[in-house]
């Protein structure tokens, strides 16, 4: 496997700011591995509640993480700002996978990136239901042609 290149945050369509916390930091003085995982949800579940898809209460079909991974490029630490980018990279009958790259502060060059593939689930049943309609054309608006990242 080849090692992954960081990507540009002009290849994201949506971003999203997050601050970090002092808490964030691990003893080695950088934001521990964990939260990154936290902020790719933070991500992924912002834009969905942005674009009025996400229902906490009520939705019917609901988005099981299935798969999710990060390469690190360079620390993040407390208490820098972090640009979340988000882009889908591929859409199928009942999942997507979307990427993520996290940016400190101005730098155009992510710091860490990776994917998080949801299944779309019955929210009683939990197996896997065909995408509905409106949450499909909001992925269709984010997507992009598939950048090879070797991940």
């Amino acid at each position: 496997m080849s090692k992954p290149v960081p990507q540009q945050r002009s290849a994201y369509p949506y971003l999203r700011d997050i601050t970090t916390r002092w808490m964030d930091n691990d003893v080695y003085g950088h934001v521990n591995n964990v939260i990154y995982y936290s902020w790719f949800d933070t991500v992924v579940n912002g834009w969905l509640l942005e674009q009025h898809l996400l229902d906490l209460d009520q939705c019917p079909t609901i988005g099981l993480v299935v798969d999710t991974q990060c390469s690190y490029f360079s620390s993040i630490s407390f208490p820098d700002l972090v640009r979340g980018g988000l882009r889908v990279a591929s859409i199928g009958r009942s999942s997507v996978r979307y990427e993520v790259g996290l940016f400190v502060n101005d730098n155009s060059q992510a710091s860490a990136q990776g994917h998080f593939i949801h299944v779309y689930v019955d929210r009683v049943t939990r197996r896997p239901v065909p995408l509905p309609e409106p949450l499909r054309r909001a992925l269709q608006c984010i997507q992009v042609q598939q950048v090879e990242t070797a991940s």
